[in-house]
């Protein structure tokens, strides 16, 4: 059994754009409420239909995506361009927007959990950033990792690792857990490399996760008991 409390709580309401931070959120089937349910489908001609990511655009990250303050969202997000602009995502003229900037023709798609591991929640610990820090000597931004909810515990650096299915996460009044398909430590795709704006890859983070950790960093767990967090909020791990 360990203790801790909600650090942070991250929403990404387009898959591969800048996020949100947020106070309160609903965990439900979907994972966290919102959460990715929204992406940027590619209409090249070799590749029409597929999801685009930071993997195939990094410029993705310099455009935001949020809904506000709302625990449950139910009206699609704002979405800010490089300079701030803030546009509906019901606008006509995003598309081209979109496609201009990222010099990639595409199309809007809304789909309620786009997550790759399906209606997941991503959890990061503040001892395993920490401890990735001090390993780099320099600081690790934690927007690269896209998690959803950060946790500040009495755990040791690294601890999730080994998490295996019957890890059991409360937060508030949610319960997750590892179980089910795609759920337990994170294995990294490239995206952490980039930094949180798509400006710079830092390509010795990757290698040092793939060295050292085995690639893996934060784990992924699943609702089994839906409510709300909110930061402060107070968490058990067994």
């Amino acid at each position: 059994m360990a203790q801790g409390s909600v650090t942070e709580l991250s929403r990404w309401p387009v898959k591969s754009l800048r996020g949100e931070r947020v106070n309160a959120a609903r965990f439900d089937e979907r994972g966290m409420a919102g959460d990715r349910a929204y992406t940027l489908l590619d209409e090249r001609d070799t590749r029409s239909g597929n999801v685009l990511t930071v993997r195939q655009n990094p410029a993705m990250l310099s455009w935001g995506a949020s809904y506000g303050e709302t625990t449950d969202p139910t009206e699609p997000p704002t979405v800010q361009d490089p300079d701030g602009v803030e546009w509906s995502w019901s606008d006509p003229k995003l598309v081209d927007a979109l496609a201009s900037s990222l010099n990639i023709p595409l199309r809007l798609h809304a789909a309620d959990g786009q997550q790759d591991r399906g209606p997941t929640v991503l959890v990061t610990f503040e001892a395993s950033r920490a401890g990735l820090c001090a390993e780099l000597g320099a600081d690790v931004d934690l927007r690269r990792f896209r998690t959803n909810l950060h946790v500040t515990a009495d755990l040791p650096a690294f601890a999730e690792e080994e998490w295996e299915p019957g890890t059991v996460l409360t937060a508030g009044d949610v319960e997750l857990a590892v179980t089910g398909d795609e759920a337990g430590p994170c294995i990294r795709c490239a995206v952490p490399s980039w930094d949180a704006e798509g400006r710079e890859r830092w390509r010795d983070l990757q290698t040092h996760l793939i060295r050292r950790h085995e690639n893996k960093f934060g784990v992924i767990m699943r609702v089994t008991k839906p409510g709300t967090v909110r930061r402060d909020d107070a968490v058990s791990l067994h």
